[in-house]
């Protein structure tokens, strides 16, 4: 094979920028699951704090290389759009614990279901990205609907900030129960197994909890995809800063949540940061366009949203001194039945 093929234009980058990116990828969930945790076992905090500051610092790496292949402006979008959705990633956590915590999940079987949670976000957002990247080129207008829509949904993030998903009536989960035959208990750390049928006595494939669970923090991911891939949109239209700041975010989700699973509760009110940030991202295109600028500074982006985020971080910490014990392991919750 020719090695022109590697500057070949995909998307408005180099093909060799695109392999590169996607082998380091492999690479990494390669040696996380072949590796790191080949069997089921807890991960410790320790542990689980090296991983997700590995995970910090690579995805902050390769930002630098962003800055040094493209350009300044790019490098700073990137760190930009990657702090944007490692927060959002912050904010899904919640919804993660309280979807183990329903199942009754134990952490030594959490991490398998996170990592094939994981690959699925990383094909899904492929998906929704390239095709957020094409409209955009072809109708420039989209943008502002999806400012629009950011700012809507900032505004109903702030009026809904204390609302606690209740999956005991969730319709998919109701879905699931009606159309497969599902265990009450779990078997290991296994998906799927083979039990004798109730009616027939025959050997029949059966889910395990394990598995609806994986489901529901899929469909999860899509939720919040709606909202992360016009926010990173918002800041850059470049499909390659879009895709990787997104990737490099969610790689280390599986390390965050087992480093922060025990102190959640101190981050009570970063959902109205994010809230706010969301609003922020959304008008900063119309108020661009009433300055008469062709774009808001890159810049300013990164600072205002690093401001927004800090504040949110520390107001949680300061009101929520002494909410609980440093490390104590939350309590799950009760499992119920749909």
């Amino acid at each position: 094979m020719s090695m022109d093929i590697l500057t070949t234009l995909f998307l408005e980058k180099p093909l060799w920028m695109w392999l590169g990116f996607l082998g380091l990828v492999v690479a990494l969930l390669a040696l996380d699951l072949g590796v790191f945790h080949r069997g089921s076992r807890e991960i410790g905090i320790r542990e689980s704090l090296s991983l997700s500051a590995f995970y910090i610092v690579l995805g902050l790496a390769f930002g630098a290389f962003v800055w040094w292949t493209i350009g300044r402006q790019a490098g700073v979008e990137y760190v930009t759009g990657f702090l944007i959705e490692k927060s959002l990633a912050v904010d899904n956590l919640f919804v993660i614990a309280t979807i183990f915590g329903f199942f009754a999940i134990p952490r030594a079987y959490q991490h398998r279901v996170l990592f094939w949670g994981i690959l699925g976000v990383i094909v899904l957002r492929a998906i929704m990205i390239g095709f957020g990247a094409a409209l955009v080129s072809e109708y420039h207008w989209v943008l502002y609907i999806f400012a629009a829509f950011l700012i809507a949904t900032g505004i109903k993030m702030l009026w809904w900030s204390s609302h606690e998903p209740d999956l005991s009536g969730n319709p998919i989960l109701k879905f699931l129960r009606r159309r497969l035959n599902v265990t009450d208990e779990l078997h290991g750390n296994r998906f799927f197994v083979r039990l004798p049928d109730q009616r027939t006595g025959r050997a029949a494939l059966y889910a395990t909890p394990l598995f609806l669970a994986l489901v529901l923090i899929e469909i999860t991911d899509v939720v919040f995809a709606v909202d992360s891939v016009p926010a990173i949109f918002a800041i850059t239209t470049d499909p390659y800063i879009v895709y990787t700041s997104n990737i490099f975010a969610i790689l280390g989700l599986r390390a965050l949540y087992f480093a922060l699973a025990a102190v959640l509760h101190r981050f009570a009110y970063l959902k109205q940061a994010l809230a706010v940030l969301l609003v922020f991202i959304g008008s900063k295109i119309f108020v661009a366009d009433l300055l008469g600028w062709e774009k808001f500074p890159a810049e300013w982006s990164l600072g205002i949203t690093f401001a927004i985020l800090s504040a949110g971080v520390l107001y949680s910490l300061r009101r929520t001194r002494g909410a609980g014990a440093a490390g104590e392991e939350p309590r799950p919750l009760e499992p119920k039945q749909a």
